[in-house]
């Protein structure tokens, strides 16, 4: 009885098993800056010495200020202490708008390495943000011949994220390998406990039966198999 609960247990645990075994393998098949899209990436241009001027406030708490440059401007990046954002014209001090569709294909060209066209630009309200972007940011996508989605984010301008086909697939492969398909970071989801410890148990009533079964096959009458009624 105990051999046949064991067999059963290995059928059940074989499935999670092959895709931990298979996603693991993909994954670890590709380096892991390829995947982040680094050679996709290009890098921003030294920019003439200037003096930057102060950004107005608005009289609003500053956490961070922060010195960038977009598509060759160069911008203060402001994040307020209650979680708002803007940027503002490092040159001037001027807070800038919003970024339109218009802005956005040229900042996601000016940050984009590869040698695609600009396919689309769509705009995403942060409630509504793809799963591969991570984060509940207003964002403009901008997708290029080759699959790859740059996100822009739609206050500040700042780069977002770069996803290639390549990362995708890879995400996927993640999401099957800690059973999370729905948000892919959940490395304590139930499931995944609940079929590793099955995994544990398989493995030990193995081990328990193995010398039993060893034992059983030396008692048996020779030409009988061990567990079974008839003669070779």
């Amino acid at each position: 009885m105990v051999m046949r609960w064991h067999v059963w247990l290995g059928w059940l645990v074989g499935v999670p098993l092959l895709l931990w075994t298979a996603s693991g393998l993909f994954m670890a098949s590709f380096p892991i800056d390829t995947v982040r899209g680094e050679h996709l990436k290009a890098e921003a241009p030294a920019l003439p010495g200037f003096r930057p001027v102060v950004p107005i406030l608005e009289g609003r708490p500053v956490q961070t200020l922060t010195l960038s440059q977009q598509a060759g401007t160069p911008v203060w990046l402001v994040d307020y202490a209650d979680g708002g954002k803007r940027r503002a014209d490092a040159r001037t001090g001027a807070l800038l708008p919003s970024v339109n569709a218009r802005e956005a294909a040229l900042l996601a060209r000016a940050a984009f390495a590869g040698k695609a066209e600009l396919a689309a630009v769509t705009r995403f309200a942060a409630e509504n943000a793809p799963l591969e972007l991570r984060r509940p940011r207003p964002s403009w996508q901008a997708r290029f011949a080759d699959d790859t989605h740059i996100y822009i984010d739609a206050e500040t301008g700042a780069v977002l994220a770069t996803r290639s086909a390549l990362w995708r697939a890879f995400d996927f492969m993640w999401g099957l390998h800690i059973m999370d398909l729905q948000t892919r970071e959940d490395t304590n989801h139930p499931i995944l406990i609940g079929f590793a410890a099955l995994a544990v148990i398989s493995i030990l009533i193995g081990i328990c039966l193995l010398p039993l079964r060893r034992a059983k096959g030396r008692s048996a009458p020779q030409g009988v198999r061990p567990g079974g009624n008839g003669q070779k």
